[in-house]
């Protein structure tokens, strides 16, 4: 069996810390999914912005995250503390889900989703390398698709309230005041994912000899690099998911069908994580990772095509698939490709880069949306994913 270089125990002692990392993420999606499904409807119905704007304020929103992801995982490798990012990240993106409840225009929206992004981006590493921290290798797979999994499943309970409250608000208010008040509701249970974070233990670290690392490594091997490389080259083409849901609004569904179609996504996502995070720790997560972006092709191929809106739906559950494939796997995937040393850093260094090419391709996706059609954003994504998923299939990884 391999030896653990990172002093986790395994059975309650693994159990115990990424339970706990668990319920964090669990309450905190299910605030920001009550809301990630009518931001978009939000600022182009009430606040009258274009597409292109929506582009424009998740690629400034998710690139802010993925640069701080490569600083704030090194940072934590630096100074061998991952529980004070966590905690700092989560808070700062509780605090700024009722600002865009007050929003009167798109800048102020921009500034609160740059404030939850900085959160998601100082949090983000330090709890996946806290989590490997507290698991074996072997263990990597199903630990991460546990996380994904509680994740998800605060996504899918966070996306019924949204769906349960928009419709019981719009029997007394307008479509305007429902939507600023689930801003407000949503601030409930962020404040409890963060209250939770005291009960996440702190993983000792075995210092190397001279103190540790200090210095800014990035030394991960030529197989890590060839997994950020073939991931990057998907990210060219894959936008924010916010373009799925326009899609289906654009194809004339309601804010009610929309949210019902992002929750069967997140039914999926959160029922087959786990189960395919055991099964990466018995196999390659290499050929898992293929297999996921395989099927994201299929899936934009179908929104690009849409020959008929219900077609939406069965492209929904399947989209929760593509998740569950890759999501929890390429985070086993390069904590194991990475030392215990510079844990922190490689996964800051896979999100930031793979994080900025998607900030670039939501840009991209909402000028080809406004200036080439609606099926050109999906087209191009189909593409990038169909040509990384192929790499992974011919590239031999030994994790």
């Amino acid at each position: 069996m391999m030896k653990d270089p990172t002093n986790a125990t395994p059975g309650a002692g693994f159990f115990r810390n990424v339970v706990r990392l668990g319920w964090v993420s669990l309450l905190t999606d299910v605030s920001s999914e009550m809301l990630y499904a009518i931001t978009p409807l939000f600022i182009t119905q009430v606040l009258g912005a274009s597409v292109g704007i929506v582009g424009l304020i998740e690629g400034i929103a998710e690139g802010t995250a993925s640069v701080l992801k490569g600083i704030s995982g090194w940072q934590s490798d630096r100074i061998r503390k991952r529980k004070a990012f966590v905690f700092y990240g989560y808070s700062l993106s509780a605090i700024a889900k009722p600002l865009i409840g007050m929003a009167t225009g798109w800048p102020m929206v921009l500034v609160a989703r740059f404030l939850d992004r900085f959160g998601k981006g100082v949090r983000t590493s330090a709890r996946d390398a806290l989590i490997a921290d507290s698991t074996r290798p072997e263990e990597r797979g199903r630990a991460y698709g546990l996380h994904r999994a509680m994740d998800t499943a605060g996504a899918l309970v966070g996306v019924a309230i949204s769906l349960v409250l928009l419709l019981l608000l719009k029997g007394h208010e307008t479509e305007t005041s429902a939507f600023r008040q689930l801003y407000w509701l949503a601030f409930i249970p962020a404040v409890g994912g963060v209250l939770l974070i005291f009960t996440v233990k702190e993983m000792p670290f075995k210092r190397k000899e001279g103190g540790g690392n200090r210095k800014f490594d990035l030394h991960f091997g030529k197989e890590f690099y060839a997994t950020l490389g073939l991931y990057s080259l998907f990210t060219l083409g894959n936008s924010s998911d916010v373009f799925l849901l326009l899609r289906a609004e654009n194809a004339g569904w309601a804010a009610e069908a929309v949210i019902g179609a992002y929750l069967l996504y997140n039914a999926s996502y959160s029922l087959l994580s786990y189960p395919i995070g055991r099964r990466a720790d018995r196999m390659s997560k290499g050929t898992l990772l293929g297999c996921g972006l395989l099927v994201f092709a299929l899936v934009y191929v179908g929104f690009a095509w849409l020959p008929s809106p219900w077609l939406i739906w069965p492209l929904f559950l399947v989209y929760g698939v593509y998740m569950a494939l890759t999501d929890g796997v390429s985070k086993a995937l390069i904590a194991n490709l990475a030392g215990a040393e510079v844990r922190g850093t490689a996964l800051g260094l896979f999100y930031m880069i793979s994080g900025l090419l998607m900030v670039a391709s939501s840009i991209l996706a909402g000028y080809l949306w406004d200036h080439v059609s609606s099926a050109a954003p999906f087209y191009l994504g189909a593409a990038a994913a169909l040509a990384a998923g192929v790499g992974f299939f011919l590239k031999k990884t030994r994790s």
